[in-house]
């Protein structure tokens, strides 16, 4: 079995010849894939035993750059020759646009009004991107089904996905900024939350709702989910702002939060702009993004029975006093917001991270 980090050599290795990622064509990109399907020793099934994850990206805020990240990682899977599915479920389709598809008849709006186990399968389409990336298309008409509807609806992707996302070694659902019913099927289908958020003023509130709605949805109605981890978007380490607010989402929450954050880059929308996989795309100081999205996925693909960072690092259940108190105006952590119990005199958070349930 492969390790994390000789997966990451030889995925640097890959591009280390004379072809540069950066030559974005449909012909390249063509190309790149058949170069990374013909490469089994990085499928993903040769260095994790277990079926890969249904990962949700999600935040409770807009505008924080969900698709961008989900994308990212998309970008990331298919440099690795890995299958790679995306669910858009977000009405604004930003997702969809970026990759591409051929020909999308029918959206994941048609999917979740069927509902059929296995139904999805009907509606997946290849991307732009190649060989190896599908898509569940989104469209605007999909906004009518995040108003709640019956016991149950929220159950719908996940039905619709059974004996589907199998077929992937990664599937990723990009959620809308809500928790409406669209997040809440992402969330019901996914084993994992992402959870998004950039280094401004309502970061750690944007934090605090998102991981509550994960446990919202665990407790309620899909017992696997776990919280990944925080991924800061869009920084910019020399803004003094910025640097405050990722400090103090570190300080509030550790481990949880990923490392690295991803910073901005204008070259991050030219790739979506053009279409292509940010990997695909030539521009310098693009690499600590890409190198930001690898590890990103390196963390995402772990066994279930990982630690994760947040773990590994030591953090304690979120509101531990060790952590150190929220700044002035931030929202409370407590027990009760997000539904920690008291066990045999010890705090033991709701929210499940990295694997591990409380």
């Amino acid at each position: 079995m492969r390790s994390t980090a000789s997966i990451v050599s030889l995925r640097r290795r890959r591009w280390s010849g004379s072809t540069h990622p950066g030559s974005a064509t449909p012909q390249t990109l063509d190309a790149r894939s058949r170069h990374a399907a013909a490469q089994p020793a990085l499928r993903c099934g040769q260095w994790h035993t277990r079926a890969m994850p249904i990962v949700a990206v999600t935040s409770l805020k807009g505008g924080v750059g969900k698709s961008t990240i989900t994308l990212g990682l998309a970008g990331a899977a298919w440099e690795l020759g890995l299958r790679v599915l995306v669910v858009d479920l977000d009405p604004q389709a930003n997702s969809t646009a970026t990759l591409d598809p051929v020909d999308a008849r029918l959206s994941v709006g048609d999917v979740l009004a069927d509902a059929r186990p296995g139904i999805a399968a009907d509606a997946i389409v290849a991307s732009g991107w190649g060989r190896g990336v599908e898509l569940l298309a989104s469209e605007q008409a999909l906004e009518h089904r995040n108003a709640r509807e019956t016991h149950g609806s929220s159950h719908r992707l996940r039905v619709a996905l059974d004996g589907v996302a199998d077929r992937y070694d990664v599937v990723l659902v990009d959620c809308p900024p809500s928790l409406g019913e669209l997040t809440r099927n992402g969330l019901a289908a996914a084993q994992r939350a992402l959870i998004v958020t950039e280094p401004g003023f309502f970061a750690l509130q944007g934090a605090a709702q998102a991981l509550e709605a994960v446990a919202v949805v665990r407790d309620t109605t899909n017992l696997a989910l776990r919280a990944a981890g925080i991924v800061v978007n869009r920084l910019r380490p020399s803004l003094r702002e910025h640097v405050f607010r990722l400090d103090e989402l570190r300080r509030t929450y550790g481990g949880l939060v990923l490392d690295p954050p991803v910073l901005e880059r204008a070259a991050v929308a030219q790739a979506q702009g053009a279409c292509v996989p940010v990997q695909a795309w030539r521009s310098p100081g693009i690499g600590e993004v890409i190198d930001a999205f690898d590890d990103l996925l390196d963390e995402l693909l772990a066994p279930a029975d990982h630690a994760g960072p947040a773990l590994a690092g030591g953090v304690r259940p979120l509101g531990s006093p060790s952590l150190g108190s929220p700044s002035v105006g931030s929202p409370s952590l407590g027990a009760q917001s997000l539904g920690t119990r008291v066990v045999g005199g010890g705090s033991v958070d709701a929210v499940a991270v990295g694997g591990r349930s409380s």
